[in-house]
C-alpha cells in the first residue's frame, strides 16, 4: 500500500524538483521559460494602446529607438487629409507625460462621408477597427528610421494594409460615429515609434495657408492686351 502511495506521490513532485535542480545548477529560469510577447504592428500593445492619439503602441507601433524628440519633422506633406482647407477645431497638444492629459493629434472639421486622403507617400500599416472606431496608418516615404506614421478616424478604410499610396490618394472615407468631436471631424495623428508629433508640421507653409483658388478681376490692362489661355 505505501508503496502504490509514493508511485502516485512523485510524479506530482517532479516539476518542483525540476525547479529546484536548474536553481542548483545555475540555470535561469527566465531563459528557460517561454515569455509572452505583443505583437507588433497591431492596435494597443501598452498602457492604454490604441490609435495615435492614445498612450500605447496603437496601429503600426513600433519598437525601434525613436530619434531625439526635437529632430525637425520634414514638410513632407502635399495635401490635406480632408477639403482644401479645413477648420482645425482642436490643436496638438502634448502631454507633460508619457500619459498625461492632453491632445495627441489635431480635429480637422469634416462631414460624415468625406473622402480622407493620405497627406504624403507610404505604405498602409494598418487598416480596421480600434476599440469600434475605424482606424487608418501610413508609414510616410523616406522619413528615416523608425519611419513617421499618419493616422486618421474614424475612417472606414478603402486601401488595404500593405498597400503603396500616393500624396492625395484617398485611403478612406470619414465615419459618422466614433468621432470625439462635438461636431463630426477626423482625428489626425502622427508619430515616429513612441513619440507623438503634431501632424501640422508635415505641411509646409504653401499648403497651410492656402485656401480655395479663386479667379481674380483683370483691372487696367486694355482687352486686347488679355491673352486667351488655351
Amino acid at each position: 500500500m505505501r508503496e502504490d502511495r509514493s508511485m502516485r506521490t512523485w510524479p506530482a513532485l517532479l516539476p518542483a524538483l525540476t525547479v529546484a535542480l536548474m536553481v542548483a545548477a545555475g540555470v535561469s529560469l527566465g531563459a528557460a521559460l517561454p515569455v509572452a510577447t505583443a505583437l507588433d504592428g497591431g492596435p494597443g500593445g501598452g498602457p492604454g494602446g490604441g490609435p495615435d492619439g492614445r498612450p500605447g503602441g496603437g496601429p503600426g507601433g513600433s519598437s525601434s529607438t525613436a530619434p531625439p524628440a526635437d529632430t525637425p519633422v520634414p514638410a513632407v506633406g502635399r495635401a490635406w487629409p480632408v477639403g482644401l482647407r479645413p477648420s482645425v477645431i482642436r490643436g496638438w497638444e502634448p502631454p507633460a507625460t508619457t500619459y498625461g492629459r492632453g491632445h495627441r493629434g489635431v480635429d480637422l472639421t469634416a462631414a460624415p462621408g468625406t473622402p480622407v486622403r493620405a497627406v504624403a507617400p507610404g505604405r498602409i500599416s494598418f487598416a480596421g477597427r480600434v476599440a469600434g472606431r475605424g482606424v487608418v496608418s501610413v508609414e510616410l516615404n523616406g522619413t528615416g528610421d523608425p519611419p513617421l506614421r499618419t493616422t486618421y478616424e474614424p475612417v472606414r478604410p478603402t486601401a488595404k494594409k500593405g498597400v503603396a499610396v500616393t500624396a492625395g490618394e484617398v485611403i478612406g472615407v470619414l465615419e459618422p460615429t466614433g468621432s470625439h468631436c462635438p461636431a463630426s471631424c477626423l482625428h489626425w495623428g502622427l508619430r515616429r515609434a513612441d513619440t507623438y508629433l503634431d501632424p501640422l508640421s508635415l505641411l509646409p507653409p504653401w499648403l497651410l495657408g492656402r485656401g480655395p483658388s479663386r479667379l481674380l478681376p483683370v483691372i487696367g490692362v486694355p482687352e486686347s492686351e488679355v491673352r486667351t489661355v488655351p
